[in-house]
């Protein structure tokens, strides 16, 4: 198979660095960046990665001078895109947000006001009781 942008392989990681993984398809060496093992953050590449793992990676490009571009998190299935939620009224309205959009508003940010202040006194008793002391 001829290596192309788009295609899915797998391949085995031969080298491991701070900034991504080396890993051979098809008898060449790519790179996939640190930026492309996972969608979460990705501290240290050796909590995800170890040499002569099999992986599953996307080439991503191949450039002039033949330098393959990887991604193993590309070459993940999709995820389910997401749709907008359907809000069922007649249950928001049983919560006592009733009447046009202003007044649903104007009840929402009320009980928000009365919620934060709640919590605020109760960060400020808590606050009280307790006494710094210093050695200086």
């Amino acid at each position: 198979m001829t290596l192309k942008a788009g295609c899915i392989l797998e391949g085995t990681v031969v080298n491991i660095t701070n900034f991504g993984a080396f890993v051979e398809i098809e008898g060449k060496t790519g790179l996939v960046h640190i930026s492309e093992v996972s969608d979460a953050y990705v501290k240290n590449i050796r909590d995800y990665l170890k040499e002569k793992d099999k992986v599953k990676v996307k080439v991503i490009s191949i450039d002039e001078k033949g330098k393959i571009s990887l991604s193993i998190k590309q070459a993940l299935p999709e995820k389910k895109s997401l749709r907008p939620v359907e809000i069922d009224w007649q249950k928001e309205n049983s919560k006592g947000y009733q009447g046009d959009f202003e007044d649903r508003i104007s009840k929402f940010l009320k009980d928000s006001e009365e919620r934060f202040q709640d919590l605020k006194k109760h960060q400020d008793s808590r606050a009280r009781g307790y006494k710094k002391t210093s050695n200086y």
